[in-house]
């Protein structure tokens, strides 16, 4: 694949569609095009955030991790980026990033797509809406998971207590 079709598939990106031709073409340029086997890490929970990865083909899922094991977050696939949040807030990665499927991607540095999104507010909005976005999404999983909580404690609350009894 050369950079005029990587620049191409970029526009499709939510991330990146209001960005010019030309920083397409140079975002497409900087970045390196990486494969992933089924069951690869993309990146891994408390690892530093080097990079962002463009998905061009195939599904990853995103790890979360309780003391219990691992647990699918969710799966995205084809013009998802993962790995901004890390990014943007130079913290290490909070969840795993696992290939579902086989994967193609366009790894993009994390000073190259900090300079992308401070250069150009248009990328900088996009980027704001769709970690928004996640946020409410987020927000409403857990507040549907606290109702099934409560759901669960009230039924509990309101079955008898059934006991065998001891037999002679």
């Amino acid at each position: 694949m050369d950079v005029f079709q990587e620049a191409e598939m970029l526009r499709k990106v939510p991330f990146f569609g209001g960005l010019d031709p030309a920083k397409l073409k140079l975002l497409a340029f900087t970045s390196r095009a990486v494969r992933f086997d089924p069951g690869e890490n993309l990146m891994s929970r408390g690892e530093p955030p080097d990079s962002v990865y463009v998905i061009i083909e195939g599904e990853v899922q995103i790890i979360g991790e309780t003391p219990a094991g691992e647990f699918v977050v969710a799966t995205v696939g084809r013009n998802e980026l993962q790995g901004e949040m890390g990014v943007i807030t130079n913290t290490p990665r909070g969840a795993t990033v696992r290939a579902k499927t086989p994967v193609r991607a366009l790894r993009i540095a994390a000073d190259v797509f900090l300079r992308l999104v401070t250069d150009n507010p248009g990328c900088a909005l996009h980027v704001m809406r769709e970690l928004s976005a996640r946020v409410v999404a987020g927000n409403a999983r857990v507040a549907a998971a606290l109702r099934d909580v409560e759901a669960l404690k009230a039924q509990l609350k309101a079955e008898p207590n059934v006991r065998s009894s001891p037999t002679a």
